[in-house]
């Protein structure tokens, strides 16, 4: 573990930030400050609302005591200037005027009223990145919306994924549950961070700054996995599971087979869990024969060795799977916890782990060789606080390790001062690179035009990173053999036999033939949209060879493979950089390259558990933890892999020097849960599931309540005491003000069992959209529990703010595909890239590359496809 005094050089060094901003934007100024960037937070009188959230240290409520505070804005300095009046708008200016990137959260309009809008700004500091993050979008039907973490999970289709297994005739007896700590904000942070240094590195090439707007809603609609899939290509909805991906429902309300055959959580003896996992792609995940050999050496196989299991047909049938999970439940319930018996299983080469708690990774000997945690001082406590503080691993640049975050105005006076002095030598821009690039079909320049990826990824968790380096120009050249495909080409969502007009057609679920061709899974090609691929078999010498051809030409390598993989190839990190010494190479794995875990397999669920995701989401004890209900942490795998990519890319601008980042999902984890971290660093408290409830951000009520309709949910949220009587004058229960149990909010949470009882009864039988619409135009925050089909077919707000785009592809015809959900003035993404096109056929440009990049002549292609290299 390091200290606060090991701070090293890092990313963004030069980068000057100036935060306006609550819950919305602080997770992007924490990201961007960790990166080293100077983030200046400025705080109207009295401080910013997020000092009143909870936990605070010895549960003493104070703005310098909130746990959350000192999360989120952890390393950035802090000022104190009411903007109400004249002088402290001018020193704003001044702040601004001698900074890159501002960061504004603030309600809509708020800015501008004060003579401090956009333009003016702009006027002020042309080179200024200008990001805007909003609740909804600060245009279309739902503009004026409140939203809330709970009512944005609701709303963007992550809650219907999360939860409680079904009883056996599909039905559920527990509501949806949200995941924990924020997450909402954490999505919306993380897209605005990585695309604010995309804007920067397009500010590198044109001399200009730009303006950016992130609506939270779209944003977290574009973060769940297969639902969106399946229901845009096979109309099929989505069911929850425990602490595994949801899957599709059959049309009597069951889980599918391809659900079941995910096991959930294993109960130990002393009442803690692990997840003995096993993916629910083909090909990947552990025989049943594997999970017999280690049960065996206990005596608790039970038939699992019979090789009627071996015949996918026999496995495959649900009595049969129940059955596996059955008897892998004794045996995890015949030990305790401490027992590790999740390591015998990744011994097997299975991806087997625990559920930990957050604080249960603080003293990891993995963890402490990556420096992920940091112990940061707090000098005027005289006691240091263990913090989250790495994402990655990097020897040439490292991540933040201090200050603390700011006590209210404690840089206000040091901060102006050092603008007072900067004001007679003003902040140059460096002068432009290059002329614009090539446009996109949206009519603008490409942001990272003229920039070339070699994409060696694997799974969403790798391979969505390139998708965001597509949709901002770079040529991203996806290699693969057909020996080891991306697992992802057996993803859902495959394509109708009739293909878009049967879609355009059915009524109901679709189930195409069985393929045997790998260009037909909807989730594949939008993973991987606007991307080249070329083929490639690298057991070949004259393959690697090829590759590191490539390499010369480009700009990034981003990789998925196993950890060790490249190096036992030949091509570890040494070997690429002497051919190209200023490369950008990020790897991804689940717990990354460097450190004790390394050999270790994982998929998104399984870095979930590790992280202590898992374990923080869902319905107090009795209930096991319920987890987040897709692969979470493979959509924030591909979000830092990025982000890591666009650091990296700005760093090199600025030193001439690339890097190798050694990045893991789980880290990137780790990094949510850094308020549970720092309640048990600093009050010894460990984390415990509250549902849907909102300790921290008192309200009451505050949960999902149920609707009419077959599974159908409403989430609500009443922060003040407006909010919970215009809530009862909607629900026609106002008789509920009167009730002692309910006067205040301190009662509401009180009685807050009751309370919820009462609101499920009210809300029963009330058409969802109806009563959100009800409650939003009482301004009460509310929003349905939307599925796929919610936000694919009706919800006019995505459609206002084009969340998804008409893509082509080559076998499957023209679907829609989800466009990067962060808009730009200048350089605006587009998720077809610069091909215009969704994801690629196995191999579809193998010889364009070859040719057109790599000069090889036809009678040289031909031969080498002769030889298997191809």
């Amino acid at each position: 573990m390091s200290t606060d005094q090991d701070q090293q050089a890092g990313f963004l060094s030069d980068v000057r930030i100036v935060e306006v901003a609550d819950e919305l934007g602080e997770f992007c100024g924490r990201l961007l400050g960790g990166l080293g960037g100077d983030v200046i937070k400025i705080e109207p009188l009295g401080g910013e609302r997020t000092r009143a959230f909870g936990p605070f240290l010895d549960d003493i409520p104070h703005p310098n005591r909130s746990l959350h505070f000192w999360h989120y804005n952890f390393g950035k300095r802090g000022v104190v200037l009411d903007l109400d009046a004249t002088e402290d708008r001018d020193r704003f200016l001044e702040l601004v005027a001698d900074a890159d990137v501002l960061i504004d959260s603030r309600p809509r309009g708020y800015l501008t009223d004060r003579g401090l809008g956009p333009d003016v700004l702009a006027e002020r500091n042309p080179g200024l990145v200008q990001v805007r993050i909003s609740p909804f979008g600060d245009t279309g039907p739902w503009a004026d919306y409140q939203g809330s973490d709970l009512i944005h999970l609701a709303l963007g289709g992550v809650i219907m994924n999360c939860g409680y297994d079904p009883e056996p005739d599909g039905t559920y007896d527990a509501p949806p549950v949200a995941p924990q700590m924020w997450q909402a904000y954490h999505m919306v942070g993380e897209l605005a961070a990585m695309q604010v240094i995309v804007a920067l590195l397009s500010r590198q090439r044109s001399g200009r700054g730009q303006r950016l707007s992130a609506s939270v809603h779209q944003v977290v609609s574009g973060n769940t996995e297969t639902d969106v899939p399946d229901w845009i290509f096979n109309r099929v909805p989505h069911g929850r599971l425990t602490c595994r991906h949801s899957f599709g429902r059959r049309t009597d309300g069951s889980a599918s087979a391809a659900g079941v055959m995910t096991p959930g959580v294993s109960r130990t003896k002393d009442g803690r869990w692990i997840l003995p996992y096993r993916t629910y792609l083909r090909g990947f995940g552990s025989t049943v024969s594997t999970i017999a050999k280690v049960l065996a050496s206990y005596g608790l196989a039970d038939d699992l060795a019979d090789e009627r299991y071996a015949d996918p047909a026999v496995l495959h049938r649900p009595e049969n799977l129940f059955h596996v999970d059955a008897v892998v439940d004794r045996f995890v319930r015949s030990f305790t916890y401490d027992r590790d018996l999740w390591l015998e299983g990744q011994a097997a080469g299975m991806a087997w782990a625990p559920v930990r708690r957050p604080e249960e990774n603080v003293g990891d000997a993995h963890w402490l060789a990556r420096d992920t945690f940091t112990d940061v001082e707090f000098p005027e406590l005289g006691r240091a606080f263990t913090h989250v503080t790495s994402r990655w691993f990097c020897p040439d640049a490292g991540w933040r390790t201090g200050p603390r975050a700011p006590m209210l105005g404690e840089h206000t006076e040091s901060v102006l001062a050092e603008v007072a002095a900067r004001a007679t030598r003003p902040r140059s821009i460096p002068p432009p690179t290059s002329g614009p690039g090539r446009l996109s079909p949206r009519g603008k320049p490409f942001a990272l035009d003229g920039v070339r990826v070699v994409d060696l990824s694997w799974f969403l968790a790798s391979a969505g990173a390139g998708r965001f380096l597509a949709a901002h120009g770079a040529e991203v050249i996806k290699v693969e053999h057909e020996s080891r495909l991306d697992g992802m080409r057996g993803g859902l969502g495959t394509a109708p036999d009739g293909g878009r007009a049967e879609r355009d057609r059915a009524t109901g679920p679709l189930t195409p033939t069985p393929t045997t061709s790998v260009n037909r899974s909807g989730a594949f090609m939008d993973i991987n949209a606007g991307k080249l691929a070329m083929s490639l078999n690298l057991k070949a010498p004259r393959a690697r060879e090829l590759l590191l051809e490539l390499v010369r030409t480009a700009d990034v390598l981003v990789e998925g493979f196993s950890p060790g993989t490249m190096d036992r190839m030949g091509l570890g990190y040494d070997v690429l950089r002497s051919v190209k010494p200023d490369l950008v190479y990020v790897q991804q794995s689940g717990m990354g390259q460097h450190g004790t875990y390394r050999g270790l397999r994982a998929f998104g669920p399984t870095a979930q558990a590790m992280s202590g995701l898992s374990d923080m989401s869902g319905l107090p004890e009795p209930y096991g933890p319920a987890g987040i209900g897709y692969s979470y942490l493979d959509w924030f795998g591909a979000y830092q892999m990025a982000l890591a990519v666009f650091a990296a890319l700005y760093r090199r601008h600025a030193t001439g020097r690339g890097c190798w980042i050694d990045s893991s999902q789980v880290e990137a984890g780790l990094y949510l849960t850094g308020t549970a971290v720092l309640d048990h660093s600093a009050n010894g408290r460990s984390w415990q599931r509250i549902g849907n409830r909102s300790p921290y951000r008192p309200a009451a009520p505050h949960g999902v309540y149920p609707t009419d309709g077959l599974d159908r949910w409403i989430a609500i949220a009443a922060f003040t005491q407006e909010h919970w009587i215009a809530a009862t004058r909607v629900l026609g229960r106002v008789e509920w003000t009167n009730d002692a149990d309910f006067v205040s909010l301190a009662d509401r949470i009180q009685h807050q069992d009751r309370l919820d009882a009462l609101m499920a009864g009210a809300t029963r039988d009330w058409e969802p959209f109806a009563l959100m619409a009800a409650l939003q135009a009482a301004g009460v925050p509310a929003g349905v529990c939307q599925t796929a089909e919610d936000r694919c077919d009706t919800d006019p707000q995505l459609a206002h703010l084009g969340w998804l785009v008409e893509l082509d592809q080559a076998e499957i015809g023209r679907w829609p595909v989800k466009e990067v959900p962060v808009a730009f003035s200048e350089t605006p993404p587009y998720i077809g890239g610069p091909f215009d096109r969704s994801g690629p056929n196995y191999g579809q440009d193998t010889e364009h590359v070859l040719r057109e990049i790599l000069g090889l002549s036809a009678d040289e292609i031909a031969s080498l496809a002769r030889e298997g290299v191809l």
